[in-house]
C-alpha cells in the first residue's frame, strides 16, 4: 500500500499522462467537495465557533507541507509575547482509547499521532487530539484558558468556524499537476487559495510568503545530546531518514551542511519499527524531528534529528498576534 501511494504521488508530481485517464472521476470529486462546502457556508449543516480566535493552519495538498513547524513557530511567537495558544490536531493515526485525547508527559505516539507530540514537546502548549476538531476544541477550552487556538490541518474542517487560514505549499512542488483526487494531489480545486487569509511557501525565498528554516542543531535521538551540525562532528557519509511528506527540502538542508547522503525514504506518518534501522549501525543516521518521535526506543545511538526552526513572514506573526489579543 505505501509502495502504491510513493508511486501515485510521484506520477502527480510529475504529470504523468495517464492520469488523465482519472479526470472523470475527478470531475465527480470537486463537484462533491465544492457541494459539502456550499452546505456550511449557507448554513444547510452546521458550523461552531469558539469563543476564542480561531486560526487554521492546513494546506489543500495530499501530503506533508511544513505545517507543524509553523504551528510550533506560532505558539513560540505569541509565548514570547506573553500570550497563550493552544493547539488541535486531528491526530494521524491516533489510536487512544477514547478522544478527545488531552497530552500531558505520559502521551505516546499511539495516543495522539507524531505530530501533535511533537507539538506538545516542543511547546509544552495545551493540545488536544481528536477526529472531530469541534469537540477537540470544546474540550481545550473546557480545561485551559487560551487567547487563541491554532488548528494543526484542518483547512476542509468547514464545521469548525474560523478567523483565519493559512495555507501551506512546498515551494518546489507546489500544486503538482494541478488536479485534484484521484487524478492529482489537491484536495480542493487550487482556486480555494483565493479565499484564505496566506499562502505561505515552505523553503520559498520571497519576505512576504517564503517560510524558511534555522538549524539549531543535531541531537541525539536516544540521549538528547546536542552537537554542531557539521561533517567535522559526525562525519561526512551519513544515511538520511525520512517518512514524511516532501523529503527533498530535508535531503537538500543536510547537503547544504556538508553530508553526503544514503537516502531512506519511507512514507509520510511511517511507523518505524527497530528492523528500518538494521544493517544502518555503520554510519551516523540523520532523520527529521518528527520521525524521531516514532524513534526513541528503536534508534541506535548512532541516529541524530536535525533541530529547526521555522522563520514566518513578519505580516504573518503580526495578524495572528492581534487576533490573540482580541
Amino acid at each position: 500500500m505505501a509502495g502504491a501511494a510513493q508511486w501515485l504521488s510521484h506520477a502527480w508530481y510529475t504529470e504523468a499522462w495517464w492520469l488523465w485517464l482519472l479526470r472523470p472521476a475527478e470531475v465527480l470529486f470537486r463537484t462533491l467537495a465544492a457541494a459539502r462546502r456550499c452546505c456550511y457556508r449557507f448554513g444547510l449543516c452546521q458550523t461552531y465557533k469558539p469563543p476564542v480566535p480561531l486560526v487554521v493552519v492546513g494546506n489543500i495538498t495530499v501530503g506533508g507541507t511544513g505545517k507543524t513547524p509553523v504551528v510550533i513557530a506560532l505558539v513560540e511567537a505569541l509565548a514570547a509575547l506573553g500570550l497563550r495558544a493552544g493547539v488541535v490536531s486531528r491526530g494521524y493515526g491516533a489510536n487512544a482509547r477514547h478522544f478527545p485525547h488531552v497530552l500531558d508527559e505520559h502521551s505516546v505516539l499511539a495516543d495522539c499521532g507524531d505530530e501533535p507530540l511533537l507539538i506538545y514537546r516542543r511547546t509544552g502548549c495545551p493540545c488536544v487530539v481528536s477526529p472531530d476538531r469541534v469537540q477537540a476544541v470544546r474540550t481545550l477550552l473546557s480545561l485551559f484558558t487560551v487567547d487563541i487556538v491554532l488548528s494543526d490541518d484542518g483547512l476542509q474542517h468547514y464545521a469548525l468556524d474560523r478567523d483565519m487560514e493559512i495555507a501551506l505549499l512546498d515551494a518546489d512542488v507546489r500544486l503538482g499537476n494541478g488536479f485534484c483526487l484521484p487524478a492529482g494531489p489537491l484536495r480542493e480545486p487550487p482556486g480555494r487559495l483565493d479565499t484564505v487569509n496566506y499562502v505561505l511557501y515552505r523553503g520559498g525565498d520571497d519576505p512576504d510568503s517564503g517560510v524558511q528554516y534555522d538549524v539549531d542543531a543535531l541531537v541525539n535521538v536516544r540521549t538528547g545530546d546536542r552537537v554542531t551540525p557539521s561533517p567535522g562532528r559526525l562525519g561526512a557519509q551519513v544515511t538520511a531518514v525520512a517518512g514524511i511528506g516532501q523529503p527533498g527540502q530535508f535531503f537538500t538542508a543536510l547537503q547544504t551542511l556538508g553530508f553526503t547522503l544514503r537516502q531512506r525514504v519511507f512514507p509520510d506518518h511511517h511507523v518505524f519499527t527497530a528492523a528500518d534501522f538494521r544493517g544502518l549501525e555503520d554510519q551516523p543516521i540523520i532523520m527529521t524531528e518528527k520521525d524521531a518521535v516514532k524513534c526513541g526506543d528503536i534508534a541506535g545511538s548512532n541516529a541524530w534529528y536535525l533541530s529547526i526552526r521555522a522563520r514566518l513572514p513578519l505580516s504573518v506573526v503580526t495578524a495572528v498576534t492581534q487576533l490573540a489579543k482580541h
